[in-house]
């Protein structure tokens, strides 16, 4: 499913929500008038059927589209079996639970490159991925499985890497990150830079990439190993302005939440600047 344009929204539920639950989250972004929620199940899947049967419910009702973000504790590169299948499993849930709530999109962290070569992991992190795929296709389970890029360098998930897995691997696409990207090496921060990202896109998945992309936005702190933490949008130097206008510029579509710690502050104000361009 493409979107039919540039959905702004909060990575979970607004901190101005009347509860902390999803569906009050959902209400809630409806009210601000932004467009989209991502479900943060970064702590584990913990909802139930019926919880995401209530979830599809209210989000139909108000219209706004979600998104899941999968547990972080996920290595697709584990040389511990154990560890590769618990990861397997976060990711099948998260995928599972999230399309009973009408979520598409599952966002995760794939994989530290720990002491392997980075070929290496980008072959575990492939096989894995692809059986997954393979799992949620054969279980007529709707979810696109979006590995994202990683603020840090020990974390498997450069824009090279995610781009080749989407192009790889029927039900995978990337999520890009581009406080991350920025972050990781300091660079990517102009309009120029920006364009350049959106074209290796297009070069790489096609138009469609652009059509259907799931993207991340905040303030971010960083050093020479890369990200620190998360700020509010006007506290860092990130550049959003210019990203919005090669978003616009690229006419991309899909989702860009956002990951401020002022959560619907910053996503109203990404929306608002994207309106006036």
């Amino acid at each position: 499913m493409s979107a039919e344009k540039l959905f702004f929204g909060t990575a979970g539920v607004p901190k101005s929500a009347k509860a902390s639950n999803s569906p009050a989250g959902i209400e809630r972004v409806r009210e601000l008038g932004l467009d989209c929620m991502e479900l943060e199940f970064v702590q584990g899947v913990r909802m139930s059927e019926k919880g995401a049967g209530n979830v599809l419910e209210t989000s139909r009702k108000e219209n706004i589209a979600l998104s899941v973000h999968a547990p972080y504790y996920i290595n697709l590169n584990s040389p511990e079996e154990e560890k590769l299948q618990a990861s397997m499993e976060r990711i099948y849930q998260a995928a599972r639970i999230g399309s009973l709530c009408g979520a598409e999109s599952i966002v995760l962290h794939a994989a530290f490159y720990q002491k392997s070569n980075k070929q290496a992991v980008y072959e575990n992190v492939s096989k894995a991925l692809g059986e997954l795929a393979e799992q949620l296709q054969a279980e007529n389970i709707p979810a696109v499985l979006r590995p994202e890029t990683m603020g840090k360098r020990t974390q498997f998930g450069t824009l090279e890497e995610v781009l080749a897995l989407s192009e790889e691997i029927e039900g995978v696409m990337p999520c890009l990150d581009f406080s991350h990207i920025h972050a990781r090496e300091g660079k990517e921060n102009s309009y120029p830079e920006f364009t350049a990202i959106l074209s290796k896109v297009e070069e790489t998945l096609g138009k469609d990439g652009l059509a259907n992309m799931h993207m991340h936005i905040s303030g971010i702190e960083y050093n020479r190993n890369g990200e620190k933490r998360h700020l509010v949008l006007k506290e860092s130097d990130f550049n959003y302005p210019e990203l919005l206008k090669a978003l616009k510029e690229f006419e991309v579509k899909g989702f860009a939440i956002c990951e401020s710690p002022n959560l619907e502050e910053d996503a109203l104000l990404l929306k608002k600047t994207y309106m006036e361009l």
